[in-house]
């Protein structure tokens, strides 16, 4: 069975091993400092020894789609060229990069952040199908705006030639692979969702329809940046809240489907995550983050984000519910990625929720060794990833991996991350704040672990 360290291809790439950084909000925007922010956020992970590191969504058009402020936009080829500074420096540390590419359609800020809506009056969201029932009582409600613009069918294939655009010019600029944004309620997990595609063209009206939209991008990309190693997340809404409030969803069965067609149609490798059908803490899971919430520094940015303090307030307080619902789960996609993998024969990249080296090991099959939790069970996936475990410790990849650790893999203190899941490093990106670790014990550990080598490679 494969351990950690060994090399991996994806899509004919040779990735050095099976450690990578999943997306995240890296709020650098486009503006002069946006490259420089970039290499300061995913150098360390590089130079730390992870063998992938997947940059945060960026939008692949001009204007709308962003889910959050700052997030890059990758549509101008002048600045796109400009982040081959980026993909050398991942590069200089044998390391490869790929970049997340999406649109936020009915999840972009036009629809939840007050002061954006009222800056960009006249920006309509881009929509598979007019939004569901549930959206539009929130509409009336006042906690979200809609003024959708549902896609035709020619300008369904036009954005899936933005996608392609977009991915050339990455290739250009030194990107290793094509990530495409397939869940946390995208575009494209949209066009997937029966909850979201109501549509009675060739991009809806059954389960191998609404894969029409991944079926094209794939055609775009291919044809615009050739054989570049294409990957994509692949949602099964479980979370979702039940019938009768959401009737039409996809099962665990769904995904599982959804993968196999992909494979079929041509992508590399797929990253099965559970995840709602709107934007809530099931994509990120465990404690509510009181500390964030209480940020004096940060109280009139919320008031501006989310249309003054009532609301700010009732959106704190569906955050704390939602901690109550969505417990932190240990490797919460295992059992996706394990029936996925059970049907693919393209790599299956697993994360959410994955806190230790003995897990990565489990997960990947590895029964080598003397590390506590290995088995002998089949794997459940190729590629072990996590996301805000880098915000906490940003070499993590040198106290995970046994080329950079020093300890041996049988220390708890070598190979279980800081990160306590408690989700302080996310609510205030709500205001383009960038992602970093606000939680002073876990600050005052990594300094420790610093001052002790513990993030020198050997």
């Amino acid at each position: 069975m494969a351990t950690l360290e060994d090399p991996v291809e994806i899509g004919g790439l040779t990735i050095p091993n099976r450690l990578y950084r999943a997306p995240l909000l890296e709020c650098a925007g486009n503006g002069p400092d946006a490259v420089d922010a970039l290499i300061a956020d995913l150098e360390p992970a590089a130079a730390s020894g992870v063998g992938l590191v997947c940059q945060g969504a960026t939008i692949v058009r001009g204007e709308g789609g962003c889910a959050a402020p700052e997030m890059t936009r990758v549509h101008d080829p002048e600045f796109v060229s400009r982040l081959s500074r980026l993909t050398d420096r991942i590069h200089d540390h044998g390391s490869r990069i790929a970049i997340q590419l999406e649109h936020g359609g009915l999840r972009s800020m036009e629809t939840w952040h007050a002061e954006y809506h009222d800056e960009h009056p006249d920006l309509e969201q881009l929509a598979v199908s007019e939004p569901p029932w549930q959206l539009r009582v929130l509409d009336r409600l006042g906690f979200l705006a809609y003024d959708p613009h549902v896609l035709t069918t020619e300008e369904v294939y036009e954005l899936a030639a933005d996608f392609g655009r977009a991915a050339a010019r990455a290739v250009d600029a030194g990107y290793d692979a094509v990530h495409l944004a397939g869940a946390n309620m995208g575009i494209v997990q949209q066009f997937c969702s029966p909850f979201y595609n109501r549509r009675d063209d060739e991009f809806g009206g059954s389960p191998e329809a609404r894969l029409e939209f991944l079926a094209v991008v794939h055609d775009e990309i291919r044809e615009r940046a050739g054989d570049v190693p294409l990957l994509t997340k692949v949602p099964a809404e479980t979370p979702a809240p039940p019938a009768p409030i959401v009737r039409r969803k996809l099962s665990l069965r769904d995904g599982v489907e959804i993968a196999r067609r992909l494979e079929r149609i041509g992508y590399d490798a797929v990253v099965p995550v559970q995840t709602s059908v709107v934007w809530d803490m099931s994509i990120v899971r465990g404690e509510y983050p009181e500390r964030a919430w209480d940020n004096e520094g940060l109280q009139a940015e919320y008031d501006a984000a989310f249309g003054g303090p009532a609301r700010k307030r009732l959106v704190a307080l569906a955050n704390r519910l939602q901690s109550l619902q969505y417990d932190f789960e240990p490797a919460w996609n295992e059992t996706f990625c394990r029936r996925v993998r059970e049907q693919v024969s393209i790599p299956v990249l697993a994360e959410g929720g994955i806190r230790e080296r003995a897990q990565m090991d489990r997960l990947l099959g590895d029964s080598s060794g003397d590390r506590g939790g290995a088995s002998n069970a089949d794997p459940a996936c190729d590629m072990v990833g996590m996301a805000r475990p880098f915000y906490a410790e940003p070499r993590l990849g040198a106290r995970l991996l046994e080329t950079g650790s020093n300890g041996s893999a049988e220390d708890d203190d070598s190979v279980r991350v800081l990160c306590e899941s408690c989700n302080n490093c996310t609510v205030p990106q709500a205001t383009g704040a960038p992602g970093i670790c606000r939680t002073p014990t876990v600050v005052r550990k990594r300094g420790e672990l610093e001052r002790n080598g513990a993030y020198d490679r050997s």
